[in-house]
């Protein structure tokens, strides 16, 4: 998330009281989570195993447990609790606001959207021409939906982020202040959850259309004419690439990038990235020539053991 206006590391650290190493007017324009750093960010981390990707990472300030060594032109914010204090900043630039309303406060609905009944659209909302939203929809903050968008009944738009910290005292959740972007021309059937990112965008592609009970997770980018059947989940932080075709009750995790073109058949698990023009079956998904081998050699053991 970029900040209205930067700020600086002496003014971070003064604001979560606590100390800081490196140049006090160290500039900071935004804040984001470790998938989605750009510099000018914060992140945070707060355990050791993870401390060489924040630090390597693209983000400029660092918002860390402990004191350690750091790349020139880095600027460090020396936490007790990481978690806590960036939740705090999020919270502090990004307040949670009460809807008393169906439609919330500074959204814009084009004229030529039709909005059916029971319909709750949230605060901060763009939506363009010719948008269709059967019964049930909810939108949330942020969200924007571009020209010629259809969301069937019931799917929500925008709910927050799973992302959670596990405590002594149980689980506690970041604060979501990220978007969904529903490019146009795309089109989601009913009792669809796309999920926010948690400090940036999750994103519909151009085109894309995404059948019905289909779970999109936070900050995962979804390219241009792909196709999601029926009961597709994917984790959070996940790309497709543009024509990607994922068959009915396809898993993926997070952290995964899926080529332009693939095909993954029914029911597949993805668990790590996949090369692009290729088709894939089985979990974990594999090239379906592959697989047709191993699915061949496996109906032989049978003969081959009663020979032996």
């Amino acid at each position: 998330m970029e900040l209205r206006e930067p700020t600086t590391l002496k003014e971070v650290a003064e604001f979560l009281g606590c100390s800081y190493d490196g140049n006090p007017e160290h500039r900071i324009t935004g804040f984001n989570e470790i998938h989605r750093v750009k510099s000018g960010d914060i992140v945070f981390v707060d355990h050791p195993k993870y401390y060489d990707k924040a630090l390597k990472s693209a983000a400029t300030t660092i918002l860390i447990d402990k004191k350690v060594d750091y790349p020139e032109g880095k600027g460090l914010l020396i936490s007790k609790n990481p978690f806590d204090d960036f939740n705090k900043l999020t919270l502090h630039y990004t307040p949670r606001k009460n809807l008393n309303n169906n439609i919330g406060e500074n959204t814009s609905i084009s004229d030529s959207a039709i909005v059916y009944p029971n319909v709750v659209i949230g605060n901060d909302v763009t939506i363009g021409d010719n948008v269709i939203l059967y019964p049930g929809v909810v939108i949330m903050d942020r969200t924007i939906i571009e020209d010629n968008v259809v969301i069937g009944a019931n799917t929500v738009i925008g709910h927050n982020a799973f992302y959670y910290k596990k405590k002594s005292s149980g689980y506690d959740r970041m604060h979501t202040c990220g978007r969904v972007i529903i490019r146009k021309n795309a089109e989601l059937g009913s009792l669809c959850s796309i999920d926010a990112g948690v400090t940036d965008d999750t994103i519909i592609g151009e085109g894309t259309k995404i059948d019905n009970q289909v779970h999109v997770g936070h900050d995962t980018i979804i390219g241009k004419n792909c196709l999601l059947a029926a009961n597709v989940g994917l984790a959070g932080c996940v790309e497709l690439k543009d024509n990607v075709t994922l068959w009915g009750q396809v898993g993926c995790a997070s952290d995964v990038v899926i080529g332009e073109n693939a095909v993954v058949f029914a029911q597949s698990g993805i668990s790590k990235s996949l090369a692009p023009n290729k088709t894939y079956f089985g979990s974990p998904a594999k090239d379906i020539r592959l697989m047709y081998r191993e699915m061949a050699a496996i109906r032989k053991l049978p003969e081959i053991l009663e020979n032996l």
